[in-house]
């Protein structure tokens, strides 16, 4: 009899540890969770715009400005840099009339998604053979929240206002 006992305490001994064996407890996976959670939501915010900063699209803008500003210089010939919401783009003046820059630093180009100049109409800024502007046009970009201010005419040429 006391051999029965003994092999019936080991019997329950044995399905107590299978039981522990078996798997997680929920604190366990609980916690598991709340690691994961964490880790996405710190990669998540780390994760650039895939359509980049305002400011460097602002500076894009900026420096195909100032090489338009050049082109006058260098070709002897007035040319132009217009801008709507959707868009900008150079002009140079041939023959009377102004024609779109084919070369592809002063193609005409689209704001990237989500940009939008603030203008009401087109507005053109013309640069003469000696680089000078004959207006100055403060160009507003803003995209969600964010906001800018691209300066075309002054000496540099364009300048990005934070």
């Amino acid at each position: 009899m006391a051999a029965r006992a003994a092999l019936r305490l080991c019997d329950r001994l044995k399905v107590g540890r299978r039981t522990a064996e078996r798997g997680f407890t929920l604190v366990e996976l609980m916690i598991v969770i709340a690691v994961i959670g964490l880790a996405s939501a710190a990669a998540v915010l780390a994760m650039p715009d895939p359509r980049g900063r305002l400011v460097d699209e602002g500076a894009r803008f900026a420096t195909r400005v100032r090489a338009a500003r050049d082109a006058a210089v260098i070709g002897g010939r007035p040319v132009s840099v217009w801008v709507t919401p959707a868009g900008y783009g150079f002009d140079e003046r041939r023959g009377g009339q102004w024609i779109a820059i084919a070369e592809k630093p002063l193609r005409v180009a689209q704001w990237s998604d989500g940009t939008q100049a603030i203008l009401s109409e087109r507005a053109r800024v013309t640069f003469d053979s000696t680089g000078m502007a004959d207006r100055m046009l403060e160009v507003s970009l803003r995209r969600d929240r964010t906001r800018i201010t691209v300066t075309v005419g002054d000496q540099t040429g364009a300048r990005v206002n934070g």
